[in-house]
């Protein structure tokens, strides 16, 4: 079977989804360049490699990412797998490492400036909008879980959020601070009642009247996982735990939360410069 007539049904088959096939069809036919006119059972071990060696060469369009030539080797497996069985797809790890990457955290002073421009201007939607980043922030929430609360999973009186979260129905508490507190309170007596139309148990609704998506949370503010890297990484900074940090933003294994920990090794320094006698 030539590699060409394997991609091509590849891409028609009724078993792959449409956003496979678009995702995969540059990065096959670019194999299919590379790979010329032997069959597609030649295809081992040794052929991947050469072919990851090429790819983390220059290009004329500039190297490649580890994140593409990743993609790009995903892509080959899944021909392999449809085309000639599991048995087939060479099982050895050949993309290169991806290099970690550092959350974009703004800092104190440009929170204060967003979460202040959220709020500008009058009307209950302003209102809401500032309350929405100010719970973000507040207890470092996923966009998913901001626009998921109910009116029952703020308690003011014991000042805690309930948080649930997609990835297994978890779910989790965190504290509600006073200022997130305060201008929830206001949404909730000044704008919640003028919006909301029926009987709506989303504690964030729209213009219409119904529960928000997080659409609508990009529209506010295009990146607002920002506010939830903030959360964490200005806790750290003020000394707390990476543990608790790890609780708070319902991270299942610390490793997930530790990739604030070039943080963390920030502040130790600070504090051993200011303490060491010989620092």
């Amino acid at each position: 079977m030539t590699i060409r007539a394997a991609i091509e049904r590849y891409l028609t088959a009724a078993g792959v989804s449409a956003a496979t096939k678009r995702a995969y069809a540059l990065d096959l036919r670019d194999f299919a360049d590379w790979y010329g006119e032997r069959p597609l059972e030649d295809v081992d071990v040794r052929v991947l490699a050469d072919y990851t060696a090429d790819l983390g060469r220059a290009r004329p369009g500039g190297k490649l990412a580890p994140t593409t030539i990743a993609r790009r080797l995903s892509a080959v497996r899944s021909l392999l797998r449809f085309a000639l069985g599991a048995a087939s797809v060479p099982d050895v790890p050949l993309a290169p490492r991806r290099g970690r990457r550092l959350p974009d955290a703004p800092k104190e002073l440009e929170v204060d400036e967003l979460l202040a421009a959220a709020g500008e201007g009058d009307g209950p939607l302003a209102l809401r909008n500032r309350a929405l980043l100010e719970i973000v922030y507040s207890a470092g929430l996923r966009s998913a879980e901001a626009v998921g609360l109910d009116l029952g999973d703020v308690d003011f009186e014991q000042e805690l959020v309930l948080v649930r979260h997609g990835k297994g129905a978890k779910e989790r508490t965190v504290p509600l601070g006073e200022e997130a507190g305060h201008w929830v309170a206001r949404y909730l007596r000044e704008a919640r009642p003028q919006l909301v139309k029926g009987a709506e148990n989303a504690l964030f609704v729209s213009a219409r009247g119904r529960r928000l998506d997080t659409s609508t949370l990009r529209r506010m503010m295009p990146h607002p996982h920002r506010l939830r890297h903030a959360f964490a990484t200005h806790l750290l900074e003020h000394g707390a735990d990476l543990r608790v940090i790890q609780e708070l933003l319902g991270h299942s294994s610390l490793s997930t939360t530790q990739i604030y920990s070039h943080v963390d090794a920030k502040r130790l320094r600070r504090v051993y410069d200011r303490a060491h006698p010989r620092s």
